[in-house]
């Protein structure tokens, strides 16, 4: 056998086995719509129909650019995927950090904002009554003394 047949037998061992596990767990049939791809009728939690769509592929490996191929090594895609999947999961931590570090840093600057606002709200307050003692000091000495300084004028 040639080693495409030795692939095509075990692609289609696999596509046997598949479509029995689904015609005995899920009470379907998973229907062949190519060599390589069983599609499966299912509902969703609304009962409307979809289709689930399941390849089975043997891969080569990747070319080696002297006609041949390099061997596709499940181990070692394997452990890419988990090293992928950590690193996401690494760079999803560090940028929720950041973020929390920033919602922080945000309410931290809107606190102290507000603080001066507060602040410069009570110096205002404070200069109102400020003035409002000083007008009323200069009418009391305008009442008390002025017509005395006048009459000590005009004589």
């Amino acid at each position: 056998m040639t080693k495409a047949q030795l692939e095509t037998a075990i692609r289609n061992r696999f596509l046997d086995l598949i479509r029995e596990m689904i015609s005995d767990k899920m009470d379907t049939d998973a229907l062949p719509v190519s060599a390589s791809e069983l599609a499966i009728p299912c509902l969703d939690d609304e009962n409307n129909e979809s289709w689930a769509l399941i390849k089975v592929s043997i891969p080569r490996g990747t070319r080696n650019g002297e006609g041949g191929y390099i061997p596709y090594n499940g181990y070692s895609a394997n452990e890419e995927y988990i090293y992928t999947l950590r690193e996401k999961a690494d760079k999803k931590a560090a940028a929720e950090a950041k973020k929390q570090r920033k919602i922080e840093h945000d309410q931290k600057v809107r606190a102290e904002k507000k603080a001066v606002a507060e602040a410069n709200k009570n110096l205002k307050e404070l200069r109102k009554i400020k003035l409002t003692e000083s007008k009323e000091d200069t009418d009391d000495y305008a009442k008390e003394y002025a017509p005395h300084e006048l009459t000590d004028m005009i004589n």
